[in-house]
């Protein structure tokens, strides 16, 4: 059997992929994986580009990309930098946080899926056993993994 590292990798790919492919669907804009870490990084916080490429791990150009994509799709806004004119503070728009509410919906869906798949119970303990790991660990926030 596999290492449950590769077990956790695997899964977690399974899902994004049914994900997207269920977003593709709906005909959505064309959303990528690190548009989904923007919109949770951005869901507790505003941040500059430069907060976001240190989050996604890109230069802070590419995070400025996928900001003006973000914006010209009305997800997210920029806003003036209080102390720094250079700088632009990035938020959720309304339409930004119904879109995560929508895909927290689809990801609620997969995860019922999964404890069909698994049972209720053994998915309950399952996140348990994580949850603990990672407080272990002191993991508390996702992170992209490319």
């Amino acid at each position: 059997m596999e290492p449950v590292s590769m077990l956790l990798a695997m899964a977690y790919r399974a899902m994004g992929d049914q994900f997207h492919e269920r977003l593709r669907a709906v005909e959505l804009e064309p959303l990528r994986p690190a548009h989904g870490y923007v919109f949770r990084f951005l869901a507790e916080r505003r941040a500059t580009a430069q907060d976001l490429a240190a989050h996604l791990g890109v230069t802070k150009q590419a995070a400025a990309k996928i900001v003006s994509e973000l914006v010209e799709w009305r997800y997210v806004q920029r806003e003036p930098h209080p102390t720094d004119k250079r700088a632009q503070y990035v938020t959720l728009t309304t339409k930004g946080r119904d879109y995560l509410k929508f895909a927290d919906g689809m990801w609620a869906d997969l995860e019922a899926e999964m404890a069909s798949v698994i049972g209720t119970a053994e998915l309950h303990a399952l996140k348990g056993n994580l949850k603990k790991y990672l407080d272990h660990v002191g993991v508390h926030h996702l992170r992209p993994v490319w």
